[in-house]
């Protein structure tokens, strides 16, 4: 409970009333939810390779990662209904905050030739969702013991009604957007 209050005390909440013209401070969009997900296609061969990923996205996100199954059976991908095909999880409250912080902070800026993140990945309703081709960008990855690079999507889920109210939200908390 804190860390939302410790959000509604931060100079973000007066710069997004004063742009959207919010009559109270309880509307202002905050941050709701983040997804980590990897999806591994390999895992149909190589059931190691999830094992893996499990302890990878544990370290990352700081809390156990949920199996997700094939919904569907595929006959050309050797698919069927039911395999372990990747892992996911869902960050809340101040593991949330946390994982956020890190990621703008000190993931980013570790990736290759960085120059800003697309602003274009919204979905309509203010929640923004990025794919990473190398998870070794989190500290918590030792090089050394990967048997090979995975990547991840993120999904940052706000309480923002529009993409433009969500953006400046992820601006004003650090998000570095290309101009």
């Amino acid at each position: 409970m804190s860390q939302i209050k410790e959000f509604y005390e931060t100079d973000v909440v007066p710069k997004l009333i004063e742009k959207f013209g919010y009559t109270n401070k309880f509307q202002v969009p905050k941050i709701d939810k983040i997804v980590l997900n990897m999806g591994l296609g390999e895992a149909i061969q190589n059931i190691k390779v999830l094992d893996s990923a499990v302890e990878e996205i544990a370290l990352i996100a700081g809390q156990k990662p949920v199996i997700t199954r094939a919904k569907k059976s595929i006959a050309a991908f050797k698919l069927r209904t039911g395999m372990p095909i990747g892992c996911m999880v869902t960050l809340r409250r101040q593991k949330m905050f946390d994982f956020y912080n890190k990621f703008v902070n000190i993931a980013l800026p570790r990736v290759k030739d960085f120059r800003g993140i697309s602003g274009k990945s919204f979905d309509g309703k203010g929640n923004y969702s990025l794919g990473i081709k190398e998870h070794i960008i989190f500290t918590e990855i030792d090089y050394d013991r990967l048997d090979h690079i995975k990547g991840m999507n993120i999904s940052i889920v706000t309480t923002a009604k529009t993409d433009e109210e969500g953006k400046e939200l992820l601006r004003l908390l650090g998000m570095p957007f290309k101009n």
